[in-house]
């Protein structure tokens, strides 16, 4: 550990595991960042590559940076521990693979003290592949103002974590992150509404580094972990919204969440907590998200996965809206229609209501069948 600066104006927390591929460049970004007056905290998770010797030589050259070390404790462990030595009245978040545009703190700070509602913003980033190069595409930015922790799935308050800006103030008496396997940032973000509005500037920030290892979610069991970790949260947001008792989020939740690998093993461990009520919306709000998780993930559902979607949906599908039901139909013809493309017949049979099937066997063949141009002609045409 290195000695550091008592005060700056702005700390830039950082946890790093085995990222020594990436280290010297994304230090070197966020050292040569416009703003001088700021500390580099960063948290050794464990690291047993060459981490820890490219941090101790970093340290040695530039005074702003504090190194920390720990044992692999994961993520959530690893930020609260940089988040403990934070002292700054603003905290950015950084992640070990990324790169900051030399002004990207410069332009936050600007606009927070220009907007003194505001208690967190982030931006988009250029997609990079490990390499560095640029895949040509921008992470999406979603309007923050129709967060909705009661749609199903829950509508999140996303902004992008690893260009992140947060006044030190809210982010401490929110608590910090807490013990969460997946979704501990959208957590922080529904807590953070409680002290003030959240922003995302439209302008790149950075660089976002798309790579084999910054993907979380590489199997259909992660997957199911998220869905459940992302539903819970919002059960959290809705239960501060009413005024009621906080769900608790601890070590023996976490492990539970870890060791389960089902569905219906998950969405038992959900429930713990939960009324009769809460309980059927998660049923079915996580098999939503799940859905939701498979069209931008590598993983499809299981035929056990499509059960419990179908059960969840039968048993307590009145709960949703009009327009929810709508939208959540569409999803699973769409899943259907892809599973079937890709030759999972009985996912597709399982997950497809009956009354359906003929739309799913017109969508396949639409798919297979016309050529791709006349496709984008038909799509156009019915202003799809």
């Amino acid at each position: 550990m290195k000695d550091a600066p008592l005060t700056a104006q702005i700390d830039v927390l950082m946890s790093t595991y085995n990222a020594g591929r990436f280290l010297p460049e994304t230090l070197a970004s966020i050292q040569a960042q416009t703003i001088r007056d700021i500390r580099i905290i960063i948290v050794d998770d464990g690291s047993t590559d060459n981490s820890p010797e490219l941090l101790a030589q970093a340290a040695r050259q530039d005074p702003r940076i504090h190194v920390i070390t720990q044992a692999n404790g994961g993520i959530v462990a690893a930020l609260n521990a940089g988040l403990a030595a934070c002292t700054a009245p603003f905290i950015a978040r950084h992640d070990a693979d990324d790169l900051s545009n030399p002004d990207r703190l410069e332009r936050q700070i600007r606009y927070l003290e220009a907007n003194p509602d505001c208690v967190a913003v982030a931006g988009a980033a250029r997609q990079i592949d490990a390499d560095g190069r640029w895949l040509g595409t921008l992470t999406r930015l979603r309007d923050l103002a129709r967060a909705d922790p009661f749609s199903i799935p829950a509508t999140e308050p996303y902004l992008l974590q690893p260009m992140l800006m947060v006044r030190a103030e809210s982010f401490h008496a929110a608590g910090g992150y807490r013990p969460l396997l997946i979704a501990e940032d959208s957590d922080l973000y529904w807590r953070l509404q409680g002290f003030g509005r959240l922003h995302n500037l439209t302008e790149p920030l950075g660089s976002y580094r798309m790579h084999d290892g910054s993907i979380t979610s590489q199997s259909v069991v992660a997957g199911r972990r998220g869905a459940l970790c992302a539903q819970l949260v919002a059960i959290s947001a809705q239960r501060r919204m009413r005024t009621v008792p906080d769900l608790v989020f601890d070590l023996a939740l976490y492990d539970a969440i870890k060791q389960a690998t089902t569905m219906t093993d998950l969405y038992t461990v959900g429930c713990a907590q939960l009324s009769a009520a809460e309980q059927d919306w998660l049923a079915v709000a996580l098999s939503a998200k799940l859905v939701e998780l498979c069209f931008y993930r590598p993983f499809e559902p299981s035929v056990e996965d499509c059960r419990f979607i179908r059960d969840a949906l039968n048993a307590h599908g009145d709960i949703m809206t009009p327009d929810n039901r709508i939208a959540l139909q569409e999803l699973i013809i769409g899943t259907a229609v892809r599973l079937a493309i890709k030759g999972l017949i009985a996912e597709a049979l399982v997950l497809a209501p009956a009354k359906r099937l003929p739309t799913v066997m017109a969508r396949i063949l639409f798919r297979v069948a016309l050529p791709s141009t006349l496709r984008t002609w038909v799509k156009t045409l019915v202003g799809r």
